[in-house]
């Protein structure tokens, strides 16, 4: 199971203090990322804040568009879409599709919708997905995937689009230690397993916490995040404790243990990425695999945790 890699941060002010001064950090990161053998590249639409909206994908557009060739196309870069309320009908996301393919240099792999609408209007949601698999049967873009979508959804979704002849690839969810809902027995991992669906995990890491050290200090930037932190890591001291075990014994970061747990579980992990030392370590970071009790190890300290990862709120059941 390969890592992929996340840039929600890229572009994002207000959870990620982006500054357009570390661009030429970013570009280094995502051709070490590259040389290193990561391969997947996750963007979206909505990722910027403000006036900064869709500059995760126009940067990942320029770094692509700088790679030699050889490099540039072993690349898989997927987008998602944002099924916002005036984006309407089978061609409501057509014109964001081709924004979004413009930003990231002409070249798209795979499309994919940014959350389902099946809570609030359910009547939307069909026919952008119609729309999305339009493109792909006409060649402008090579898969569909779905995000935060979940089982009961997932297989009404497989079905209407199956009519057609057009596969799910991929979906989204959110997965992590401290958001292990997704391989529940009857969730959607299971669902994915069944029906060939690959399963990617964002947030792997939550946000950074089970990257960090126990005693680390909250996050810097003021926001959400810092809040998130202080509300959750003192109350997750046994996982933290048990990650670190693992992590000594293998001579590795906890981050790497992390990583390896939703791999463990049939889900690509993919991980936001800042640094070249980041880079470094996710790639390192697959080439080894838990063992089975390891992964059980961990799988029962997270249970017996009494917090999770807030739960997105556009998720479908």
């Amino acid at each position: 199971m390969p890592i992929g890699v996340g840039t929600w941060a890229w572009g994002n002010q207000f959870l990620w203090g982006y500054r357009s001064e570390q661009d030429a950090a970013l570009q280094a990161t995502f051709e070490r990322a590259v040389q290193l053998g990561l391969r997947f590249f996750d963007t979206a639409d909505s990722y910027g804040t403000g006036r900064l909206q869709g500059r995760s994908e126009a940067l990942l557009g320029q770094f692509r568009s700088a790679l030699p060739p050889e490099q540039r196309d072993r690349l898989l870069v997927a987008t998602k879409l944002a099924p916002l309320p005036w984006r309407l009908g089978r061609q409501g996301l057509h014109r964001a599709f081709e924004a979004s393919r413009h930003r990231l240099g002409g070249r798209l792999e795979r499309v994919q919708l940014h959350w389902s609408t099946a809570r609030y209007a359910p009547w939307q949601e069909g026919p952008l997905l119609e729309g999305l698999a339009d493109l792909v049967a006409a060649g402008a873009v090579g898969s569909l995937g779905l995000s935060n979508i979940g089982p009961r959804r997932l297989r009404q979704v497989h079905q209407q689009l199956s009519r057609r002849g057009v596969t799910v690839a991929s979906l989204q969810v959110q997965l992590s230690l401290l958001a292990p809902e997704a391989i529940a027995p009857g969730g959607v991992a299971d669902v994915c397993r069944e029906l060939g669906i690959a399963l990617i995990a964002y947030s792997p890491l939550a946000l950074g916490l089970l990257g960090r050290d126990p005693g680390a200090p909250l996050p810097a930037t003021r926001g959400a995040r810092r809040l998130l932190f202080a509300r959750l890591q003192p109350r997750i001291g046994p996982l933290q404790d048990r990650l670190a075990g693992i992590a000594r014994n293998r001579g590795v970061p906890p981050a790497a243990v992390a990583l390896n747990w939703c791999r463990s579980h049939g889900a690509m992990p993919i991980v936001g990425l800042r640094s070249i030392a980041q880079a470094e370590a996710a790639a390192a970071a697959a080439q080894w695999t838990l063992d089975d009790a390891e992964r059980q190890g961990l799988d029962a300290a997270a249970a017996a945790l009494e917090v999770r990862m807030p739960a997105n709120p556009f998720s479908s059941g």
